[in-house]
């Protein structure tokens, strides 16, 4: 592995440093609001992932996900407060972005063949950022591109013509 590379690595221990951490938050505060759900933790690509699963309910996902947005930002400031370094630990409830994850490919790709047919561009519905790359994702896995336009938290995705 070249000096170079090794920079860019993600750092194994750090990212599973931030799991324990972040994983410790979310047990505490599972245990303050009295809800019975397991903690796994694992390591995805550049990040930690926390997940919180064997859960009954959709309390801790909310509409939209709005709830998981703010408990994983408060998980990073957590984190942070912890380490001093500015963490993109993701958060899972119940398996919520893994299903977001599946049906927003799915959109990417049906608008992306849309673009192509009418060979006009088509504006989303704003997103997170969580959401935009993965729409970014499967436009791009179409033969498309894509752009964010907007400011948070009204930003969303154009999916461009070729």
């Amino acid at each position: 592995m070249t000096e170079a590379e090794q920079e860019k690595a993600p750092d194994l221990n750090a990212l599973e440093q931030e799991g324990e951490i972040a994983a410790d938050y979310v047990e505490g505060l599972l245990d303050i609001a009295d809800i019975d759900g397991d903690i796994d933790m694992d390591v995805e690509g550049d990040r930690a992932l926390v997940s919180v699963v064997g859960l009954k309910g959709t309390e801790l996902v909310g509409p939209a996900g709005e709830v998981l947005e703010a408990l994983q930002e408060l998980t990073r400031l957590a984190v942070h407060r912890q380490t001093g370094e500015r963490s993109r630990l993701m958060l899972d409830v119940a398996g919520y972005r893994e299903r977001r994850r599946a049906e927003l490919t799915k959109l990417g790709t049906e608008i992306a063949n849309q673009v192509k047919e009418r060979d006009e561009p088509k504006s989303l519905q704003p997103m997170t950022p969580f959401e935009r790359k993965i729409v970014h994702d499967a436009v791009a896995a179409a033969g498309l591109r894509s752009e964010s336009e907007g400011e948070e938290p009204q930003r969303y995705v154009v999916v461009l013509p070729a």
